[in-house]
């Protein structure tokens, strides 16, 4: 589990499924929202306060990510308004409204081209192919649409290895950035910088 801080109320939170699994959790507690899972986030929040020096209380918004084979990330942005019932903060409740997407293809981001080259050649020498290379507000993304599902998580830990899993909408990305290597990815980047 890492932790991120955006501004002063809003915090990233990046869950691998080894994280949940370890604290005997499932993706299915979340959309469920059990019991586990009310207290995994609790737990969480104290972490955040912690870390970050944070009051954490009153109206909690979540939107949780769900990363293909990749784990998932959670923002939770903190409502600065008082509640009007003060009694139950007293008690400790928080509100919280949870927003849930799942992406259905490979999407990593990186700070700089040269992890997307280092990616690209630990990729290649584990025989994946393809792929297609973004740039986007000073990012690099490799996405990859049609990984085999058996082939998902040994892609994903490499991938890892160099960048983190974005939760920026591919659409986006398409729309607004700007395509460098379209579905030859990893063999163009191990051909020009061997």
């Amino acid at each position: 589990m890492r932790l991120e801080r955006l501004n002063h109320n809003r915090i990233k939170i990046y869950l691998t499924f080894d994280d949940l699994y370890e604290r005997g959790l499932t993706k299915d507690d979340i959309w469920k929202d059990s019991i586990k899972w009310q207290y995994f986030f609790h737990e969480m929040l104290e972490e955040a306060n912690d870390m970050f020096d944070l009051e954490i209380h009153g109206s909690v918004a979540v939107e949780i990510f769900s990363m293909k084979a990749q784990g998932m990330v959670m923002i939770l942005t903190m409502n600065e308004e008082e509640s009007q019932d003060e009694e139950l903060l007293a008690e400790g409740f928080l509100e919280m409204q949870v927003t849930v997407e799942e992406t259905v293809d490979i999407l990593y981001e990186f700070t700089e081209l040269e992890n997307a080259i280092q990616a690209a050649k630990v990729l290649q020498n584990a025989c994946f192919s393809g792929g297609t290379l973004f740039s986007i507000e000073n990012k690099y993304y490799l996405y990859f649409p049609d990984i085999a599902a058996a082939k998902e998580a040994q892609a994903a830990a490499i991938l890892g290895e160099f960048g983190e899993a974005s939760i920026k909408s591919i659409y986006i990305i398409e729309e607004y950035g700007r395509t460098i290597l379209k579905n030859d990815a990893i063999e163009m980047l191990n051909q020009y910088f061997k």
